[in-house]
């Protein structure tokens, strides 16, 4: 019995083997909970404001995205395969948020719905990315951009529509 419970213990070290020292840990989970996070703050706004897209699917947009970077980094791919990463969410997110769009019909023949909700989206998915590859700053400044365009732009539209 004790050898099985030592072969047991042995398999599941290699199998978490990816996980390293605490430092990358640490790093790993800062990250991840960064891009959960900065999505979630981009997700209540909208879900605030009655959109489709909620906390729950921003968060889950930056996670992925960050996880999609951080997994290959760690890996130590080099720049030019993190690069088809990169190209790869874009892509795939390209696919989500073209999911979003519906165009009117007949007497709405012109109005289109659902372009900032998949541009904020796209947003999302760029802010996880540079939470996954360390680039804590530019996710912070990069959601807080995103913020005022939600929240800001709309009153300043308003405001001009009105002095006309």
């Amino acid at each position: 019995m004790d050898a099985w419970w030592q072969e047991a213990w042995l398999t599941l070290q290699a199998e978490f083997a990816d996980i390293g020292d605490a430092k990358q840990v640490t790093q790993m989970t800062v990250r991840l909970l960064m891009a959960a996070i900065l999505g979630g703050i981009l997700g209540f706004e909208r879900e605030s404001k009655g959109k489709a897209a909620g906390i729950r699917t921003h968060m889950l947009v930056a996670l992925g995205a960050a996880l999609f970077v951080l997994v290959p980094q760690m890996s130590g791919n080099q720049a030019d395969a993190m690069s088809r990463v990169v190209q790869g969410v874009i892509a795939g997110i390209g696919f989500l948020g073209a999911g979003t769009i519906i165009k009117g019909k007949d007497e709405d023949a012109g109005h289109v719905k659902g372009l900032t909700t998949a541009a904020g989206l796209w947003m999302t998915a760029a802010i996880g990315v540079a939470a996954g590859l360390g680039r804590e700053s530019t996710a912070v400044l990069s959601t807080l951009l995103a913020l005022a365009v939600f929240s800001v732009m709309p009153r300043i539209v308003r405001a001009f529509e009105k002095d006309e």
